[in-house]
């Protein structure tokens, strides 16, 4: 494999001022991930920090009503939220050994700007961060949360005013300024070599469930189950599975107000009009039309709310390794309350996409983990007020 790529998936499409930053990152990344004083210092920040290893949920009352064997892998209680403090911490520590006082990011539902304001925070970082105007809008509590941890939280009002132009604000900031600042990308996409980066730092998601589930049921799961935007929880549960053909991927997009309407944010599932494209510095699928112009997203999760997808996620599918479908806001909803009801547990509505697929497949005989990359908390509010809602 050629680095950086997946297939034919990945790469640096990037501007020439910008190679150079991207070059010192590859080289100084692939000496620590060896270092052992840097992967001590990771594991124990992970560990007393971000409250790893996380549980492994058995769902009684949810299996009985959907037949099969349901765990969570319950990223939701990191110290963050989410899964998203898990690259967060691996990308700052790479800043600080590079000696950058600075760091950026982008967000779009703020759970990665929410982990990346914390994690400055606890190591003395610069931190400024992009996001949407309409997600800032519809996330007004992260905004208020990155703010308490000393960051500041930047308006992207270009485009849509979601995570797309956050990513190409902080992109345009990350060339201006590479000689003082990382950018801490949050998720399994962009110029290499962050999609192996990202995938790489929320490996133990999938490690732990290995060893879980093999604890558990004395065997490896039938499937897994995870939403995905960009893809970094996804990636992050599969990887160590991706050699184990008898496990089936299963990744689940935002379908929106439904594929046919034009209005979501998949790229691979079936019907969904994604196509081979470059975005961000890297070549994926994405939803673009026939002139290659981006096209506008919906979903009623911000996190999922976005164009393309990571690289690997296309080559997997591409392969036929994992397959992907669309769940829309409705479903996604519907599952929100379905979890809270049968389990008391409240999901974050990314990772509801991938507890409503459980409704739409055949659970029984199945040993299934669905990763909770996050808490609902963030989405009270979008969950009160949606369109039917009985709780507004």
């Amino acid at each position: 494999m050629r680095e950086g790529y997946w297939g034919d998936f990945g790469g640096a499409f990037v501007s020439e001022l910008l190679v150079p930053a991207l070059h010192e990152l590859n080289q100084t990344f692939g000496s620590l991930k060896e270092n052992r004083e840097f992967n001590n210092q990771f594991q124990e920040l992970l560990h007393s920090y971000a409250g790893r290893p996380t549980p492994l949920t058995f769902c009684a009352n949810l299996s009985q009503r959907l037949g099969g064997r349901i765990y969570l892998k319950r990223e939701d209680l990191l110290h963050s939220g989410a899964h998203k403090i898990n690259n967060a911490l691996g990308q700052a520590l790479i800043a600080k050994y590079m000696g950058k006082g600075r760091i950026i990011a982008e967000t779009g539902a703020g759970q990665h700007g929410v982990a990346t304001a914390m994690v400055a925070a606890k190591l003395g970082l610069q931190c400024d961060i992009y996001m949407g105007s309409r997600d800032m809008e519809r996330q007004q509590l992260n905004v208020f949360r990155m703010q308490l941890f000393g960051a500041t939280v930047i308006a992207v009002k270009s485009g849509s005013g979601t995570l797309k132009d956050a990513v190409s604000q902080a992109l345009r900031d990350y060339t201006a300024n590479s000689s003082t600042t990382h950018y801490l990308l949050g998720s399994a996409l962009g110029p290499h070599p962050y999609p192996t980066m990202v995938a790489h730092f929320h490996r133990s998601i999938g490690e732990e469930a290995k060893r879980q589930i093999t604890s558990y049921e004395g065997r490896l799961p039938s499937l897994l189950l995870a939403c995905v935007g960009g893809g970094s929880n996804a990636i992050g549960l599969f990887q160590p599975f991706i050699d184990h053909s008898e496990v089936e991927l299963i990744g689940i997009e935002a379908g929106g107000s439904g594929l046919a309407s034009g209005r979501h944010a998949a790229r691979l599932a079936k019907e969904s009009g994604g196509s081979i494209g470059m975005l961000h510095g890297t070549k994926s699928y994405l939803l673009q039309d026939k002139d290659g112009q981006i096209l506008e997203t919906h979903s009623i999760s911000a996190g999922l709310d976005y164009p393309a997808v990571g690289p690997q996620h296309a080559h997997l599918y591409q392969s036929g390794r994992a397959h992907y479908y669309a769940v829309d806001d409705d479903e996604a909803l519907q599952a929100t309350e379905m979890l809270c009801q049968s389990e008391g547990i409240l999901p974050a509505l990314e990772s509801a996409h991938a507890v409503a697929w459980l409704k739409k497949m055949d659970c029984h005989n199945q040993i299934i983990i669905v990763n909770l990359s996050g808490r609902g908390d963030k989405d009270i509010a979008q969950i009160r007020e949606a369109p039917g809602s009985r709780y507004g």
